[in-house]
């Protein structure tokens, strides 16, 4: 199922709306509800369930089986309160089935217990398992009916929502009630092309909303639960959209940034080629000159890199840090454990060492002295090359002149990662080129949603 993620779809301007519009929202709630990221009325639309309950419909106790999840009514027959250990509730209830289940409950108050007088009529819904006498529901979530009391059920499924400290379940749900009753009409909320949504049997944006959070009592379950019902695909499309094209936003920012030409000669380049001790595969030198025409432009190079593991992708980057080198820049490649980290560095310093490069290490467990020199060495520039984790990242980092930031396995650092690595080479008139590796299997259409703000 979709959910709402760090990359939210901006829907309307009525949708950036405050909470302090709700029917009890003050400003105790709104500030629990901002502790959750909640805090307009987009928000809520976006807080989509965990899961569905369903109570449009009875269970018969003898109907019940274990890992059922149901609803079932029944009239108190036994209460029984006890301190084995820690405070227990059990209250049996039987029905007209001539079953018996059992509800126990470990965190109680005393007025939850002088509810459960015996003959009391009780509605409660949970996921009955094995007990000792039978089966049990452990703190059913139940309604103590009067005896002239509707029978009538819910007409549609209960959505479950993720939970908001100091706001109660049946709290959040009002709550998202009412901002659902303010969502804009079709026309005003959805943005892609009606034609195209139809063509792929997907609903508007607004059905799609209600439907989620209201779905009617013939929807179908399975797909609600496995997350594949046409209003969650249609909530995911619109996570990825937003995804996709906040990332290409942000690349088309950066680009209007100026990058260092490191156009040059690539003797270095030259000599460390002919040190190998194998031959540049077709495809390492072929992707090696895409990456060399994006270096010698003004502008930063964002380019992904994919590879599996042996194919490579680490001698290619060792190949683009020597065109930086030959201009006098550093170049950073973060890694995102020590182990790979290390095995970067071991095969760099195998290569570079031999022409005078110097390569720096710098790692959680680099500390002291051993720190502050390679720190020294960083500011200064006689690292030319600095291997290191996360490290790398922190704030007492400080590059003299970084023109190339690599980072192996993206994924595992993320995107505010990468660019923190670029910001320590932002100087206000030019930013770093930054040249990503992986070694996931990534399919090219995948990679280009993904990686967005990256040639791939």
């Amino acid at each position: 199922m979709a959910r709402k993620s760090a990359v939210t779809p901006a829907l309307t301007p009525s949708g950036d709306a405050s909470l302090a519009m709700l029917a009890g929202v003050g400003p105790a709630v709104a500030a629990k509800l901002a502790a959750r990221g909640l805090s307009s009325l987009q928000d809520l639309w976006l807080h989509l369930p965990l899961r569905y309950e369903d109570r449009t419909r009875l269970t018969t106790i003898a109907q019940l089986q274990p890992g059922m999840a149901a609803q079932v009514e029944g009239r108190v027959s036994a209460v029984e309160r006890g301190f084995r250990g820690r405070p227990m509730l059990k209250v049996a209830i039987e029905d007209d089935s001539y079953g018996t289940l059992l509800l126990r409950f470990f965190h109680f108050r005393a007025q939850q217990v002088a509810q459960f007088a015996v003959g009391a009529r009780v509605r409660c819904y949970g996921t009955a398992k094995p007990g000792q006498l039978g089966l049990e529901i452990v703190h059913p979530s139940y309604r103590v009916l009067g005896s002239h009391e509707d029978d009538e059920l819910g007409d549609r499924l209960d959505p479950v929502y993720p939970a908001v400290e100091g706001v109660g379940p049946a709290t959040m749900r009002r709550f998202i009630g009412l901002a659902l009753d303010r969502l804009p009409d079709e026309a005003a909320l959805e943005l892609l092309p009606p034609d195209w949504l139809s063509g792929l049997g997907l609903p508007s944006l607004r059905a799609a909303l209600l439907t989620v959070h209201r779905p009617p009592p013939d929807a179908d379950l399975a797909a609600l639960a496995a997350g594949r019902h046409p209003a969650q695909r249609r909530l995911a499309i619109e996570e990825l959209l937003a995804h996709h094209l906040s990332l290409r936003r942000q690349r088309m920012a950066l680009q209007a940034h100026h990058a260092p030409s490191l156009r040059g000669q690539g003797a270095l380049v030259e000599r460390l080629r002919e040190s190998l001790p194998f031959r540049l595969t077709g495809a390492q030198q072929r992707v090696y000159e895409q990456i060399r025409k994006d270096l010698a432009k003004a502008h930063p190079m964002l380019r992904l890199v994919q590879g599996d593991v042996g194919s490579g992708k680490t001698v290619v980057a060792a190949m683009a840090a020597m065109l930086a080198v030959e201009r006098g820049k550093q170049v950073a490649l973060a890694a995102p454990t020590e182990l790979l980290a290390e095995q970067h560095l071991n095969n760099l310093r195998g290569w570079l060492d031999p022409l005078g490069v110097r390569t720096a290490w710098l790692a959680g467990k680099v500390t002291g002295k051993a720190r502050a020199k390679v720190l020294a060495e960083v500011a200064s520039g006689e690292a030319q090359v600095v291997v290191g984790t996360h490290a790398l990242m922190q704030d007492s980092v400080v590059f003299k002149d970084l023109a190339l930031a690599i980072v192996d396995e993206q994924h595992r650092f993320g995107v505010h990662q990468r660019l923190a690595l670029r910001d320590k080479g932002a100087d206000g008139r030019s930013v770093p080129h930054q040249l990503v590796m992986s070694a996931t299997p990534i399919p090219r259409t995948l990679a280009m949603s993904e990686y967005a703000d990256l040639d791939v």
